[in-house]
């Protein structure tokens, strides 16, 4: 079953490009797993420290393949530097259609 992820963070004050640079980082080396069909940063028109990842994995083998890789685990150690919060990350699988029986 395919997997989306939604990662939100918070850059720090005056963090704010280094937050969007090591994100774009990531969306090439993520494309390039087999398991991914999708990866996107997105900025919050509103608050640029605010940044959203939206991602589409075939399946949590794959999503966990990925947090394995070196490039994850670069950006978890750049992120725990300019990140004012947590990250929040929410793993969400898509909603049955119609009315259920």
């Amino acid at each position: 079953m395919t997997l989306f992820v939604v990662a939100e963070c918070v850059a720090a004050p005056g963090k704010e490009d280094r937050l969007r640079t090591a994100l774009e980082a990531m969306i090439e080396p993520s494309l390039d797993e087999p398991g991914c069909l999708a990866y996107r940063p997105y900025a919050d028109p509103n608050d640029p420290a605010r940044m959203v990842i939206v991602e589409q994995w075939t399946s949590q083998e794959a999503l966990d393949e990925h947090f394995a890789t070196a490039h994850f685990r670069h950006v978890v150690q750049v992120l725990d530097e300019i990140l004012a919060e947590p990250l929040t990350v929410r793993r969400l699988v898509p909603a049955p259609e119609g009315p259920e029986a």
